[in-house]
């Protein structure tokens, strides 16, 4: 398990275990996390799951696929070099401690 931070907008933490395999969007609807939406299902077609991860943590992700690189020009809230989607990272114990911040807005 790995315990994931969900900063939300006004500063309010959330921490859940995520299981390994399971990405942060799922785990945070299914943690009743607030600001995570996840429109498409996980597709990585509607980047309302976008998410600002912790800068200490970004060399351990994967790069963003073309799919994400292109919904993350679509966010809502401003896209940074920080930016995912929360659908396209799967919890591991590498990501164990993993710190993202929740956007003010996922919709336009």
């Amino acid at each position: 398990m790995s315990k994931i931070t969900y900063v939300q907008p006004d500063g309010s933490l959330e921490t859940c275990d995520v299981s390994p395999g399971k990405s942060l969007m799922l785990a945070a609807q299914s943690k009743g996390i607030s600001g995570i939406l996840g429109e498409c299902g996980g597709q990585a077609m509607c980047a309302t799951c976008h998410v600002y991860v912790d800068e200490s943590f970004l060399d351990k992700l994967p790069a963003p696929s073309e799919e994400e690189d292109a919904m993350l020009e679509e966010a809502a809230s401003d896209r940074r070099p920080n930016s995912r989607l929360s659908c396209q990272i799967d919890a591991s114990d590498e990501l164990d401690g993993l710190v993202v911040h929740v956007p003010a807005e996922q919709l336009w």
